[in-house]
């Protein structure tokens, strides 16, 4: 039996607490993935892995091999990689997972041309907006604005991202403009419920934070609604100001206090820790 194949189903057994997910990833059959399992353990004369019919957890010996085999697996991809570099088209299913807001005409227009220029590669992209765990499931790439990363993963900031206050024209016109921070106190909300479930926001202004208490008149986690919801008039809400563009050219939604509310955040994009990147991967980012 391949001890090297034997050494990728226990790494990917390992990371995946799992035969069959493991066996699918790889190509293989979960009776077959279970056979290099038991391979390894007759050569090291040590269990690596606690079976049972509702899951798989690695035992002591099996976490200490497992850190070892997976250096030692990124070190050989890694070779493998750079020797192939220089004649590797990107192919393949490239899995993304991006945030819901995100979503707008640029990102479709990325999206098209990357697909002109790598007519090899299949973009797969979530857009569940939920925090998905790339090894687990399968993804090579992650993009997020947060500062709280998973430090076991590589992140690459890419850009700042402004997050803005922002309104309907109709909707000031009606109930008036606010000339201070002070008058948006109580005013009407679209709550992003990661963030701000209760209305409260956080304003920072050089080292001093201001708070302002607004009355949530709708709360949801995902940001296409909460953007239509404003540009109807529904009150305020805060959103990243690229993604808002073509409503504010449009006439639909106005930014509110463009001098006293300004926040910057970080945009990541995060892959698997690994001493490379697929060619996939590389030309997408």
């Amino acid at each position: 039996m391949d001890t090297l194949t034997s050494l990728r189903v226990f790494a990917a057994v390992a990371d995946l607490k799992s035969f069959a997910q493991a066996a699918d990833r790889l190509g293989l059959s979960p009776a077959m993935a279970s056979k290099h399992v038991q391979h390894l353990e007759h050569r090291l004369h040590a269990r690596l892995l606690n079976r049972t019919s509702r899951n798989v957890s690695l035992t002591e010996a099996g976490a200490l091999y497992r850190d070892r085999v997976r250096a030692m697996l990124d070190n050989l991809d890694d070779v493998e990689a750079q020797l192939a570099q220089a004649t590797v088209t990107p192919r393949g299913v490239l899995r993304v997972s991006l945030p819901i807001w995100i979503v707008n005409r640029t990102l479709a227009r990325i999206v098209a041309d990357y697909e002109k220029a790598f007519p090899e590669v299949v973009l797969d992209v979530d857009f569940s907006g939920q925090i998905v765990n790339l090894v687990e499931e399968g993804f090579d790439l992650a993009f997020r604005s947060s500062p709280n990363l998973d430090k076991a993963l590589i992140s690459r900031k890419l850009s700042p991202m402004t997050f803005a206050l922002f309104a309907a024209p109709d909707y000031l016109d009606r109930e008036g403009r606010p000339s201070s921070l002070a008058d948006l106190e109580g005013k009407p909300f679209m709550a992003y419920t990661p963030v701000a479930d209760q209305g409260v926001v956080r304003i920072p202004r050089g080292e001093e934070t201001r708070i302002i208490r607004f009355k949530p008149v709708l709360r949801s986690a995902n940001e296409a609604l909460l953007l239509l919801a404003a540009s109807e008039g529904m009150g305020y809400c805060f959103l990243p100001s690229w993604i808002v563009r073509e409503e504010v050219t449009a006439g639909r939604l106005e930014r509110v206090l463009p001098r006293e509310i300004d926040i910057v955040v970080p945009f990541y994009a995060v892959y698997p820790n690994r001493g490379y990147l697929p060619a996939k991967t590389r030309s997408f980012l």
